[in-house]
């Protein structure tokens, strides 16, 4: 998303200043700034004049015409949300703007063969070591993107996370497999501030080369499942729960504020679902298609033996 710092008009100075204040992300300021131009643009009129009724059509508009997703449509009543609340105070209260409903959906998850192919088929040392990285300890893409050197405690066995969403820290073990790799890694590029650098030194790495590298490494791998980074966070949540590790310390290693958050993959838990049976299992047999009814007849014991005596007629003596 482009940087807030190159929309010029006044509208959103004023806007990213507010958030500033707030102490709000660099991204966060991006997208609000962002979805309050296009929203300016589509109403055409001062936006200290706006009712209701416009938001409205607005929100209608990102349905219907430009058809985007949940997160982008919320993100947009959030932006608006904070304009009206903080940067131009209206008389009507700012909750009459709805949010969209929220689709439950199952996260993307990877077994562990999935993943070891997935790491065997990605040729590049650094797209594998960030793979790595981002299942061993089980990070957003932008925490290992904004790793320094200084963050890997090899003395503690720790990785520090100090970008992570909300600008929370926190701290998660280092498997020392990847310790391993990351010391290949250093070798070959010797990085100096951001662990995983971008095309200059402090610019971080690009979610879209990731993705492409990913992709490309699923196909070799045969992986029929969508693959994106975020499916590896997934997958090591998964992987905890499926070890046995208590929810509340899955939650604390996410880095997620409520636990609740962390519920949603006790249903993506393969020894939670397969202990449930199938009703099919408790059917008779013989309700199955395939079952084949067999021919009836006489017992056996019933059939009299037949001779020759027996197929011709009777003879008066």
């Amino acid at each position: 998303m482009t940087p807030y710092q190159k929309r010029s008009c006044e509208l959103t100075k004023r806007l990213a200043e507010d958030l500033k204040i707030r102490n709000y992300a660099q991204a966060t300021i991006d997208a609000y700034t962002y979805h309050t131009k296009r929203f300016a643009d589509f109403i055409k009129k001062p936006l200290d004049r706006v009712t209701p009724e416009d938001v409205r059509l607005f929100q209608l508009y990102l349905i219907e015409e430009v058809k985007g997703s949940y997160s982008s449509f919320n993100q947009a009543v959030c932006a608006l949300r904070f304009l009206y609340k903080h940067s131009i105070p209206v008389s009507w209260p700012v909750t009459m703007l709805p949010f969209g409903r929220r689709e439950k959906k199952l996260p993307t998850v990877l077994s562990r063969n999935e993943v070891d192919r997935l790491l065997q088929c990605t040729p590049n040392l650094k797209h594998r070591t960030f793979l790595m990285t981002l299942y061993a300890c089980g990070m957003r893409f932008s925490e290992a993107a904004n790793l320094t050197i200084a963050d890997i405690d090899s003395d503690r066995m720790m990785v520090k996370i100090a970008c992570g969403k909300g600008r929370k820290e926190r701290s998660v073990p280092l498997s020392p497999r990847l310790l391993k790799e990351l010391r290949i890694y250093w070798l070959k590029y010797r990085p100096e501030g951001l662990l995983f650098p971008g095309n200059s030194a402090n610019k971080t790495y690009a979610d879209t080369t990731i993705r492409k590298a990913m992709k490309e490494a699923g196909k070799r791998a045969g992986i029929k499942k969508r693959i994106f980074p975020h499916a590896l966070r997934h997958s090591y949540a998964t992987g905890l729960l499926e070890a046995g590790v208590d929810i509340l310390t899955i939650s604390r290693l996410l880095g997620h504020a409520s636990f609740l958050t962390t519920m949603i993959y006790l249903h993506c838990r393969r020894e939670h679902l397969s202990s449930a049976p199938s009703p099919l299992d408790w059917l008779p047999v013989k309700q199955l298609p395939t079952y084949v009814i067999p021919e009836e007849g006489p017992p056996e014991e019933n059939k009299k033996p037949k001779n020759d005596d027996d197929s011709q007629p009777n003879k008066k003596s």
